[in-house]
């Protein structure tokens, strides 16, 4: 391979963003300064943002430098899946302090710790450690003649500015640039309309090593030396820093080609170095390159604060640590029989990296609101003709909304999605309930005047990227569960229990929001509606409650989040979904909730009367005698009503969304099912499918038996409830729940110990972890399981094995 042939340029996206005012979501608090900045890019293994849209934004990148070859293929940016990590990720983090992250890089030979410190609770700005050490397991490369201490990283950092606004090169310490780059640090200034002025600093301490050469390119270009390449790029392309630095990089190797021909060109380390040209621009790439170990600072400090001294950093690092271990302790501290060390330090690094997966995005996305008559989904084989209604292409770019969210993976689902988000809200309530309330916010921000809320944010050409073409678009007659109620519940149980002061706070907030809460409640009773008056259904308590998910095909109904959860085949318009109807249940008890906690009784009588309903119809409409289990509904030829009973977590929704009470008549049956072993119990934890289905992990095999954390905390969450509370199986349920969270909470450790990742589900016959790797998001609910009290009698684990179910 050649240099000219190597030719990596600029890949710019064509996709213009939308040059409008944001969305109506609440915007940050003027007197919050702690939530302003944050890693708010949490696709990138670690670039800082504020909560601001087209503002500035950073980036870091690195890669090892020995080898021609490997560079083209190691150089970090966005976190990948198998890219050669031992383990990433946020060891404490709190959003409202900072934290540390740890990236465990075996490819390139190097642990990379970022420790993120705010200043002044946010109004003092912020300070950056990056810090480097060689990994004792590096392969050593050509020029790592010194051992695991000769290992050669090249460090990458990016300023980029969006909108109005300027950063400019100041100079090094004594405000000079030079030719060959920068020596001591380098100072950028900056202001935006947002921000104000600030300062912008990226230290050099002395102690750091860099490698040197006989090479004659040493002398004009010296890699003790940090370099500054500026540019002016298309906006919508400032989020491709990788291809930036490719492009600057090529500059480099090019003028060495012809310099010194392909024969006789410099070491890889000094090969591949940006192009030092400071100066004016909307993006700056700053290079520093290493020999070992290395450590530099990073400092934004608005012009109304004095730079803090970088030496003060490391006291700051270790307060920032203490203090979010004593918040951990009292907040969400393990309990028996998980109170050791290791046990917590695997909490902690679970839910910080829940909290670090926050970000905020801003842009346009593809929405249809065609309204197509085939979206009303009437018909029998509605599924093709809505098939072909969407091939039609009829979206179009809507915006700009702006999003701030937790995500469930960093590397595969850096975005927002509904159904995930209020799983991911539990834990975090517990921690800092405004942060929640702050999210919600900005959730219901993207609501359209119908009560619709996009079931997956897509927003801007960035996260477009991460997305295959055709799951980008959104449509507004598809919905998705509503787990933002769960988190309302959580929040109204915080605030009624005493256990925050602010009470009148979130009174304001929740009178604020309550409007929007029915509005989108009525949308999904008016959308998702199933039909009783067409077909001969069983008598049922009330002739309205009753429900259906639009937007399945033959194989899937992505939009109940059970994917290829077996269904009714063919699919028909008279289905009736049990999964969909426990979650209207849910949202109907948590308005009735809300009503009542701001005394609105005449609201509070009705949402009672219609989660009374709901819950009465699930008996009559989706319970099978036959069966001993809840189960879906379709219509046969004969235009009768018919369960379709295929075992598993829809067979225990209602139970799941705590419909069944301790005296229930059904609540025998769902625990003899839930205990099964031939049917949904596992060592590590609730299958999603009964090992009897015939369609038991068949096909992509997603939801058809792996063990899913967000379903199992639902699980033994009721579990927990039936226990604590007289009733006939409160014995059994107490069995159940002690070995059902010793089961979950070692299945996801271990594995975690084992790979260095959470995943998205769990191998209920090995408990491996597979499916999405670093999945943070809802599998993060191991931390509330482990924080629910011991029942074992003996706090030793209680009784594990299926002959005590």
């Amino acid at each position: 391979m050649t240099w000219k042939q190597w030719g990596i340029g600029l890949l710019l996206s064509t996709t213009t963003l939308a040059q409008s005012s944001p969305s109506s979501s609440s915007p940050l608090p003027t007197n919050d300064t702690t939530l302003l900045w944050g890693p708010y890019r949490p696709n990138l293994y670690f670039g800082l943002r504020p909560r601001l849209p087209r503002s500035l934004s950073t980036a870091l990148l690195w890669s090892r430098v020995e080898d021609f070859q490997a560079v083209q293929h190691n150089v970090r940016y966005t976190c990948e899946q198998h890219e050669g990590m031992a383990g990433y990720g946020w060891d404490v983090y709190d959003p409202r302090v900072g934290g540390v992250q740890t990236v465990r890089d075996k490819g390139n030979g190097v642990d990379l710790e970022t420790s993120f410190v705010k200043l002044e609770q946010g109004k003092g700005g912020w300070v950056v450690r990056v810090k480097g050490t060689p990994r004792e397991d590096a392969v050593l490369g050509v020029g790592s003649e010194s051992g695991i201490e000769g290992v050669k990283t090249a460090v990458w950092f990016t300023v980029g500015m969006e909108g109005l606004g300027s950063v400019e090169v100041l100079g090094g310490e004594e405000g000079e640039a030079s030719e060959m780059g920068f020596e001591g640090d380098v100072v950028f200034n900056g202001q935006t309309t947002d921000l104000g002025d600030f300062k912008l600093t990226i230290t050099e301490p002395a102690s750091n090593s860099h490698p040197s050469h006989t090479h004659p390119s040493a002398r004009e270009k010296p890699l003790d030396r940090t370099f500054v390449h500026s540019l002016q790029v298309p906006e919508e392309a400032l989020w491709q820093a990788k291809a930036i630095l490719f492009g600057s990089l090529k500059t480099t190797i090019d003028s060495y080609v012809t310099e010194y021909t392909e024969e006789k060109m410099p070491p890889p380390w000094q090969t591949y170095t940006i192009q030092h040209r400071p100066g004016q621009g909307n993006m700056h790439v700053v290079q520093k390159t290493f020999t070992g170990a290395f450590q530099f600072d990073i400092l934004y400090t608005p012009a109304s604060t004095e730079t803090p001294l970088s030496g003060d950093l490391t006291r700051a690092i270790l307060r920032t640590v203490k203090s979010f271990d004593q918040k951990y302790d009292m907040v969400l501290k393990p309990q028996a029989p998980f109170s050791g060390e290791a046990y917590a330090r695997f909490s902690k690094n679970l839910f910080s990296n829940l909290a670090g997966g926050i970000g905020y995005f801003h842009g346009d996305q593809l929405i249809d609101r065609s309204a197509d008559p085939a979206y009303e989904e009437e018909n029998e084989g509605f599924w093709q003709e809505t098939a072909e209604a969407r091939a039609l292409n009829r979206a179009q770019l809507e915006g700009p909304y702006e999003l701030f969210t937790s995500i469930p993976s960093r590397p595969f689902f850096p975005r927002g999605f509904l159904w995930d988000e209020g799983f991911h809200l539990l834990p975090i309530v517990d921690w800092d309930p405004e942060l929640v309330m702050q999210i919600v916010n900005s959730w219901f921000g993207t609501m359209d005047e119908e009560g619709w809320i996009a079931r997956e944010q897509i927003l801007g050409p960035e996260a477009r990227s991460k997305v295959p073409q055709e799951f980008q678009v959104q449509y507004p007659h598809y919905a998705n569960p509503p787990t933002l109620f769960m988190a309302i519940e959580a929040l109204v149980d915080q605030f009624s229990g005493g256990q925050e002061k602010d009470g009148e706070t979130f009174t304001t907030w929740l009178k604020q929001l309550y409007p929007l809460l029915q509005r989108n409640f009525e949308w999904y009773r008016r959308t998702q509606y199933g039909d009783l008056k067409t077909y001969d259904r069983p008598k049922s308590f009330s002739s309205k409650e009753a429900y259906r998910w639009r937007g399945r095909s033959d194989r899937h109904i992505l939009t109940s989040g059970l994917d290829d959860y077996p269904r009714a085949q063919p699919p028909h318009p008279g289905e009736l979904h049990t999964d969909l109807i426990s979650w209207m249940g849910m949202m109907a008890r948590s308005l009735g909730r809300v009503a009542t906690y701001l005394d609105e009784t005449e609201d509070a009588s009705k949402y009672t009367k219609v989660y009374e309903a709901i819950r009465r119809n699930i008996d009559d409409l989706h319970w099978s005698a036959r069966d001993r289990t809840y189960c879906d509904v379709t219509v046969d030829d004969y235009e009768d009503s018919v369960h379709v009973c295929h075992k598993g977590y829809i067979s225990i929704f209602p139970f799941m969304m705590g419909m069944l009470g301790p005296e229930s008549d059904k609540l025998g049956a769902v625990l003899d099912l839930i205990g099964d072993e031939e049917e949904l119990w596992s060592p590590h934890g609730v299958r999603s499918l009964s090992r009897r289905d015939e369609l038991f992990g068949s096909e992509e095999d997603y939801w058809r038996g792996p063990v899913w954390m967000n379903m199992n905390y639902l699980v033994v969450r009721e579990l927990l409830s039936i226990a604590q509370k007289p009733g006939p199986q409160q014995s059994k349920a107490t069995k159940m729940y002690t070995a059902l969270r010793q089961n979950l909470v070692d299945t996801v450790y271990n594995s975690w110990t084992e790979t260095g990742f959470a995943w998205e589900q769990y191998n209920g016959e090995t408990g491996k972890g597979q499916r999405t790797q670093h999945f943070t998001g809802w599998t993060s609910l191991v931390v509330k399981v482990m924080g629910m009290p011991d029942l074992s009698g003996g706090g030793k684990g209680g009784n594990r094995g299926h002959e005590e179910l």
